[in-house]
């Protein structure tokens, strides 16, 4: 597996694992077994950066980070995040205090069975409390050693800047594909200028981007895909598209449409380092495969024609989760 540069040195495999579905959003969750059994051999094929969250389960994704990661624990980078509300207690369903987030990070460590998390994410900007009051938290984990790095999710660029000033940031991590690009116009530039690395989540658009998802796929009662605008059955016929153009430039390459997309992510630039989830092994092997996927500048050229070609249509969020996105 090749290997990549986020902020501050942190050097992580080209790819990483995000760890979500494993415990929600996209049906039943694995059975634990079979989750450890998927994140070691995520592991033995290279991958070194390993996605999770208090809020994913919630907790559970982090108890099984622990399990699996736990032998070899010294050879992977392992990042979680703090600052949704779990327990309902705030009208904004954020909480960045600084008492919250070094609870939180007390009992992130115990589930992941470590004693230090190696990137800390706010998981989404709260507005409530002043980012310098986050970072100085963060900073403050980080003296104490329980945090090596500091990163955001979801956050925009005059709170990148603020959180940078107070404590280097290392990472931001938000959604961005050849299904949303619009971090291209602000936050990349941003993220170049201060070196800050940069994990897109979604990398694959929840599915959509593999071509196995049309205007006919139905989606369990449980998979979080039922909320989204985007995943509607009218939407997804407007965007199919943009599936038929990724797959057609996949064809021509004897490639996937999710080796594509993934490897046209992995050209934007060189600290910029994927997230993909899956709970298949052969998912796992397809995307460590597009790591290997060089595109010229004509290909590039092609891709991005393709697609700016294709108007998207529907919104990423629902409105109560997008109201929680930064600008």
């Amino acid at each position: 597996m090749h290997k990549r540069t986020l902020g501050q040195g942190l050097e992580v495999s080209a790819l990483g694992l995000g760890c979500m579905g494993i415990s929600q959003s996209y049906g039943a969750p694995m059975a634990v077994p079979d989750a450890v059994a998927l994140i070691r051999a995520a592991f033995d094929r290279g991958i070194t950066l390993f996605d999770t969250a208090e809020v994913y389960g919630p907790y559970a994704n982090e108890d099984v980070l622990g399990e699996a990661l736990e032998p070899i624990r010294d050879q992977v980078v392992i990042a979680t995040k703090f600052g949704f509300d779990i327990n309902g207690t705030r009208a904004s369903g954020v909480n960045s205090t600084p008492e919250h987030i070094k609870s939180v990070v007390e009992a992130s460590l115990k589930r992941l069975r470590t004693d230090h998390i190696d990137l800390l994410y706010q998981h989404r900007v709260d507005p409530d409390v002043p980012m310098e009051d986050v970072a100085g938290a963060v900073k403050d984990l980080i003296a104490a050693g329980k945090v090596r790095h500091f990163g955001l999710s979801e956050a925009g660029v005059a709170n990148i800047r603020r959180a940078h000033a107070v404590q280097p940031v290392t990472a931001l991590q938000s959604e961005y594909s050849l299904w949303w690009r619009e971090p291209e116009e602000a936050i990349l530039p941003v993220l170049e200028e201060l070196g800050i690395g940069f994990v897109p989540f979604s990398p694959l658009g929840r599915g959509f981007l593999t071509g196995t998802i049309d205007q006919n796929t139905d989606f369990i009662a449980s998979d979080m895909r039922n909320t989204v605008p985007r995943f509607n059955a009218d939407a997804r016929a407007a965007n199919q598209p943009l599936v038929d153009a990724i797959a057609a430039i996949a064809g021509e390459k004897q490639i996937t449409s999710a080796q594509v997309a993934l490897a046209w992510l992995l050209a934007q630039k060189p600290w910029i380092v994927p997230i993909p989830g899956t709970t298949k092994l052969h998912r796992v092997d397809e995307n460590i495969a597009s790591t290997d996927i060089l595109l010229s500048d004509d290909d590039i050229a092609a891709i991005d024609a393709a697609v700016s070609a294709v108007a998207i249509t529907g919104n990423r969020y629902n409105d109560a989760h997008a109201a929680r996105i930064d600008r």
